[in-house]
């Protein structure tokens, strides 16, 4: 799921594969932020713009939102990265 959203988002690495590909901490932090930043300002965007009736609000919110779930991938795998015992 995570390479999906990598994919779709143009965040793929050289070996177009996460299975060989670490996720440094910056990338996490920068994930974080934009899950809590885009992601939830996302969503209040899209419920503001609804309780208004401004579609644009909701589009806008909509986009953020995608983008916030797609850091919350990469996040997600990166984390599971550091759990993970090593196999190497």
């Amino acid at each position: 799921m995570a390479d999906l959203f990598m994919g779709l988002m143009w965040s793929r690495p050289g070996g177009l594969s996460l299975r060989t590909t670490w996720v440094t901490p910056a990338t996490l932090a920068l994930a974080a932020a934009v899950v809590l930043f885009a992601g939830l300002g996302g969503l209040a965007g899209i419920a503001y713009g609804v309780a208004n009736r401004q579609l644009l609000l909701v589009v806008g919110g909509l986009i953020a939102v995608a983008l916030g779930v797609g850091a919350a991938a990469v996040a997600l795998y990166g984390v599971r990265q550091r759990t993970l015992p090593s196999t190497g």
